[in-house]
């Protein structure tokens, strides 16, 4: 079977990108449009959505994909306006500071309902469809090196995204008899508005010494990943993780020390 360019092509799907008002997701509401995917983007905030969409060229449908009234009914409005989706990016996600001594009952439903609920609401409701229709599909969730390493001050966060990582593992394999492939995507320091917003400036200092390629990625370096997924030519991969982060997951701790430019392990010093 011969490898042909047409393989990554996405043209005549339909794809669904969840939080993608900005960001990652928006990157990769732009990369499945430019593969020749219609695009429906899934966003709570309608302000970012509407204008995502139009920067894309995608269906735009404010919808808080944590709630599953919503997803149904943005899944039926994709469906009837764009076709059925045979692509899902479960791109959607937050976090905020949530030390184990000092984390509410409250603050950790948020952070799971923003980094895990949706996960399953949307996953299952394609799927479902899918399955319905005999369709196979491709659906892709957005991960973070913190779900493979511990995270002091972001316990919840880091438990969610090891949750996804596991949630695909085990997703692929019941959804592997009906051609629906799950695979995941973890970013590690991806320059974004909320990363800038942050102090994007120390990270990108930062990234040099941390990041084995010596630099911050691009959201478009994560959007390729995605296209990929999605296509056929990623047509025998499922329940797999792809660390699109500079070689970080693999650094293990080891990083440039800044004085030598050489690897060192732990701190100088």
């Amino acid at each position: 079977m011969a490898i042909d360019p047409s393989d990554i092509l996405l043209t005549g799907r339909v794809a669904v990108v969840t939080g993608a008002g900005s960001g990652i997701g928006r990157g990769v509401a732009a990369g499945m449009a430019a593969f020749g995917a219609r695009v429906a983007i899934w966003e709570r905030d309608a302000r970012t959505c509407a204008a995502a969409a139009e920067a894309v060229g995608a269906l735009g449908i404010t919808t808080d994909v944590r709630d599953s009234a919503q997803v149904d009914a943005a899944l039926v409005r994709t469906t009837d306006e764009l076709g059925p989706p045979t692509i899902l990016v479960n791109n959607a996600g937050g976090v905020f500071s949530s030390p184990l001594l000092e984390t509410s009952e409250n603050g950790w439903d948020a952070l799971y309902r923003a980094n895990l609920r949706h996960v399953l609401l949307c996953t299952q409701r394609v799927a479902r469809q899918l399955v319905a229709e005999s369709l196979p599909g491709s659906i892709i969730s957005l991960t973070s090196i913190e779900g493979v390493r511990a995270a002091p001050g972001y316990a919840a966060y880091a438990a969610a995204k090891a949750a996804v990582i596991n949630y695909t593992k085990t997703a692929a394999l019941e959804l592997a008899p009906h051609h629906i492939r799950i695979n995941a995507i973890a970013p590690d320091i991806t320059m974004t508005e909320g990363l800038a917003a942050l102090g994007g400036d120390a990270a990108l200092a930062a990234a040099g010494n941390i990041v084995p390629l010596g630099r911050a990625g691009h959201v478009d370096e994560i959007a390729s990943t995605a296209v990929f997924l999605a296509s056929e030519m990623s047509a025998y991969l499922t329940g797999q993780t792809l660390h699109v982060d500079g070689g970080t997951h693999a650094a293990g701790g080891w990083y440039h020390d800044p004085a030598t430019g050489g690897y060192r392990l732990g701190p100088a010093g």
